[in-house]
C-alpha cells in the first residue's frame, strides 16, 4: 500500500493542527462490523480496535456462511449491548451489507455515524433486494477501491449514491484488507476520532483527509 493513501501534505506555510487524544463525546463507542470470516489480528479492523478505547466487536455465530439476516441481527444486538450513546459504526466488506441492513431495520437510533469500507458487492449473495434503496437514516461515508476483487468502484458509487453516503475511491488498494496492505489504517483511525468527539458533526469526504475520488 502507498503511503500516499495514508496521509495528505499540508499546504505550504500552513500548519495542520491535531485533535488526536481529545476525548470522545459522553457514552460514544466504536463499534466494529467485520466481514466473512472475521478480521484477524493484522486486519486494519483489529488494529483500529485496539486504539480505540472501549470499543466493541460484532462477533457472528458463523463467520464462513454470509447470512444477512443472521449477520444483521448480531450488529442489532451488539449496539443494543453498548448501551446508551451516540455510537459509530465501522464496516468491512459483507459486515457493510450486515450494518446497512440492521440500519434499515429500524432500533438503532443510538448509531449516529457509520464508516463502510469495500463493501461486498450484494449480486454475489443475491440480497440486493433486502438492502436499504434509500438513503441510510444517519450520516454515512463508503470507502472503495478500483481494484477491489469483490466490488468494483462503478457499483460502490452506485450504492453510496443510494445510500446517501459520502464517497471516497482509494485507488489501487485492493479490497482494503491486509492482503493489499491494510494492517494499520491510520486515516480511518482518525475518521473515527472525529467521528467520537462530535458525532453531530458531518464532513465532507475531502475535509476529512481521504484521497476522494474527482
Amino acid at each position: 500500500m502507498n503511503d500516499r493513501l495514508l496521509r495528505v501534505p499540508a499546504e505550504p506555510g500552513r500548519t495542520v493542527p491535531s485533535r488526536r487524544g481529545a476525548p470522545a463525546a459522553e457514552g460514544a463507542r466504536l463499534v466494529v462490523v467485520p466481514g466473512l470470516h472475521g478480521s484477524d489480528a493484522a486486519h486494519w479492523q483489529s488494529w483500529l480496535e485496539r486504539q480505540v478505547p472501549g470499543a466493541l466487536r460484532v462477533e457472528q455465530e458463523d463467520w464462513r456462511t454470509p447470512d444477512l439476516a443472521r449477520w444483521s441481527r448480531r450488529v442489532v444486538e451488539t449496539v443494543e449491548r453498548a448501551g446508551p450513546g451516540a455510537h459509530v459504526l465501522v464496516a468491512h466488506s459483507f459486515g457493510c451489507l450486515a450494518a446497512a441492513h440492521a440500519l434499515q431495520a429500524g432500533g438503532l437510533e443510538s448509531i449516529a455515524r457509520v464508516l463502510l469500507v469495500a463493501p461486498a458487492e450484494p449480486a454475489k449473495f443475491g440480497v440486493e433486494a433486502a438492502l436499504p434503496q434509500r438513503p441510510l437514516r444517519c450520516p454515512s461515508t463508503l470507502v472503495a477501491s478500483e481494484t477491489d476483487p469483490w466490488m468494483s468502484a462503478a457499483s460502490a458509487r452506485a450504492w453510496a449514491t443510494r445510500w446517501g453516503c459520502g464517497w471516497v475511491n482509494l485507488g489501487d488498494a485492493g479490497h482494503v484488507n491486509v492482503a493489499s496492505g491494510f494492517g494499520p489504517f491510520p486515516l480511518a483511525r482518525d475518521w473515527v476520532e472525529a467521528a467520537l468527539r462530535d458525532p453531530t458533526e458531518v464532513a465532507a469526504p475531502a475535509q476529512e483527509g481521504w484521497r476522494a475520488a474527482a
